[in-house]
This record gives C-alpha cells, sequence and structure tokens, in this order.
C-alpha cells in the first residue's frame, strides 16, 4: 500500500476525453491521472457523501430564533 502523504497541490483540467488531475503531496512528485465523465460523476458522488450529501433543491434549512 502507499504511504500516506499530506496533500499539497492538485489541478483539474477539462480535456477532449474527460479530465486530467494534477495531485502532488509535501515532498513528494507530481502525478497526472486521466478520468473519464463517468469516474468524474463517481467522484463527485463520493465528495458530496463525505460532506453529508447533497441538499435537496427547494429544502431550506431550519432557523433558530
Amino acid at each position: 500500500m502507499a504511504k500516506l502523504q499530506p496533500l499539497e497541490t492538485f489541478s483539474l483540467q477539462e480535456t477532449e476525453d474527460g479530465y486530467r488531475l494534477l495531485v502532488s503531496a509535501v515532498g513528494g512528485e507530481a502525478l497526472y491521472v486521466s478520468i473519464t465523465p463517468d469516474q468524474m460523476d463517481d467522484i463527485i458522488e463520493s465528495l458530496e457523501a463525505a460532506m453529508g450529501g447533497e441538499e435537496e433543491e427547494g429544502a431550506e434549512e431550519d432557523e433558530a430564533f
């Protein structure tokens, strides 16, 4: 298994075939990864789930008075 290192930078660019992601860790080398549109959808869904889910349209937050 790869050693876990803190993220230093990342960059995402759209390409003709999907996306190109550049990731680098503190003290490590940069890594380019190609991502298909379906993989990007999966990444977005995973991030939304990790952040507590997507808020439903039209849903209002309760306000405390």
